[in-house]
């Protein structure tokens, strides 16, 4: 189930940011020649980079919509058939993008950007959804996490596929562009078989019986009544309840403090600028000696050591919690921003800088996929219930995609303006991240969402009358009246 979901859903993510890389110069050729064609124009360097930003720009937007649907679509559709309409998006991008060298239209590869863009939102924000409502709760951390392992695996791939002996040549751009449809048509013939979010089925849907099939599916085997009673202890939590807006949450004290952590954590996994370090990564490669040739395989490097490092975290993280791998990985990228600026401020005084600072590439990269990369998708499932839980994605990923947006847009103008130290303030998102953690963020591991939710009272009711959270919290503990009252 979470191959099927992941291969036409947050792979999708990773995939779509690296193949535009490769035909950078290609489509700027296009472009160029479209208005030359039509209009007799030559466009300058300024105009050309003007379109080129509003191309890669309709990923990031689309994306913001998408996230901003997610959660009326996954409450109406459920989580299952949303991640199968999303492939609608995504087929007519293939198909545009395709289409737009014949039909000579640069705006056909805006839209389709825009298309793919909004797949990609929905899919990073229902997937982790999805998965976290359907694993057991030994394996919901490693499961949820898989999201992130598919999203470096699709870089990996998309690096792949983008190079010149594959698909990254100028005759090839339009079927690079296009390359996305192919895990869409595995999901769309794989995923039907699959059972949808227990979760969804009981306390949404109210179809205990359907709850229970999907249960034995998934598991193999017959389901433990503790696992069904904690089910059954949500829904009667929220029995009564609608699902929520974005909005409701702003207004309600007892989730105060759960939102600001998921939009604190979304934010900062976009403004530690892993992303963009990727920019810095050819002139690095460059001043240290090697060849431009050999450039696109050192990147495909990178993009391995993501993926390496996501997968490291899925073994560690029912071990070491969320709270250490979060945290230990914003201070590690603290720590490597810092050597990064020290290695760029000396790399024309000192002969090895270059080398250090190809080593920071790789440890800033490794940090982020043992940390941040995979744990943040996990928490909005984990802190909120199931009438809170979508619009808690919807927030988490317009809060993503928007700044996402806002680095690709201001990213060229701190490199202009600080120069060498344009890390700076990366690191310092990091330290402060790092900080809010440590003071904030209780640990999730292994605990019901009741227990987690009596963590947070503390922090959203502070100084007013307690709950009964002492001693209790730290198993969750099975009555007879519960088990009665549950059949």
């Amino acid at each position: 189930m979470v191959t099927s979901t992941a291969i036409g859903g947050t792979l999708q993510y990773g995939f779509n940011l690296a193949i535009m890389n490769a035909p950078t110069v290609f489509i700027q050729n296009f472009v160029n020649e479209t208005f030359l064609e039509r209009w007799g124009i030559q466009l300058g360097v300024y105009e050309l980079t003007l379109i080129w930003t509003f191309i890669v720009s309709s990923f990031s937007l689309g994306g913001f919509i998408g996230a901003l649907i997610a959660g009326p679509m996954s409450v109406r559709f459920g989580r299952k058939k949303t991640m199968l309409l999303n492939n609608v998006f995504l087929l007519s991008s293939s198909l545009l993008a395709l289409l737009s060298r014949t039909a000579k239209s640069f705006e056909m590869i805006i839209i389709s950007r825009f298309l793919v863009g909004i797949n990609a939102g929905i899919s990073m924000n229902v997937q982790p959804m999805y998965f976290g409502e359907s694993a057991p709760k030994h394996l919901r951390g490693a499961v949820s996490l898989s999201s992130a392992v598919f999203t470096s695996f699709g870089l990996v791939l998309g690096q792949v596929v983008s190079l010149k002996e594959l698909l990254g040549s100028e005759p090839c751009w339009q079927y690079l562009l296009a390359s996305n449809a192919i895990p869409g048509f595995i999901q769309l013939l794989t995923l039907p078989w699959f059972p949808e979010s227990p979760r969804y089925l009981l306390i949404d849907c109210g179809d205990k019986e359907a709850c229970l099939m999907a249960l034995q599916r998934l598991r193999g085997c017959e389901v433990q009544r503790e696992e069904l009673d904690e089910i059954l202890q949500e829904q009667n939590e929220t029995k009564g309840e609608r699902a929520k807006q974005p909005w409701e949450l702003f207004t309600d004290r007892s989730v105060r403090w759960q939102l600001i952590t998921v939009a604190v954590l979304s934010s900062a996994m976009q403004l530690c600028g892993n992303d963009s370090i990727y920019f810095y990564a050819s002139y690095v490669f460059q001043e240290a000696g090697i060849s431009a040739g050999q450039i696109q395989y050192m990147a495909i490097g990178t993009g391995m050591c993501e993926f390496t490092a996501c997968i490291l975290c899925n073994l560690l993280i029912e071990r070491l919690g969320r709270r250490l791998m979060l945290m230990g990985g914003y201070v590690l990228m603290t720590g490597w921003a810092i050597v990064f600026t020290v290695a760029l401020s000396l790399e024309n005084m000192v002969s090895w800088m270059p080398y250090l600072s190809m080593t920071c590439i790789f440890t800033y990269i490794l940090s982020f996929g043992m940390g941040p990369a995979g744990v943040t998708g996990i928490l909005p499932t984990e802190i909120f219930n199931q009438t809170s839980r979508p619009a808690a994605y919807m927030t988490a990923g317009s809060l993503m995609w928007l700044n996402l947006f806002i680095i690709g847009m201001i990213f060229p103008f701190l490199v202009s303006g600080l120069g060498q130290y344009c890390f700076v303030p990366f690191g310092a998102v990091c330290l402060l991240t790092a900080l809010y953690i440590q003071m904030v963020l209780p640990e999730t591991k292994g605990k019901t969402l009741s227990m987690i939710t009596k963590e947070f009272y503390r922090l959203n009711y502070r100084g007013q009358v307690k709950m009964d959270i002492e001693g209790k919290q730290a198993q969750y503990q099975l009555g007879e009246i519960f088990h009665s009252t549950a059949l």
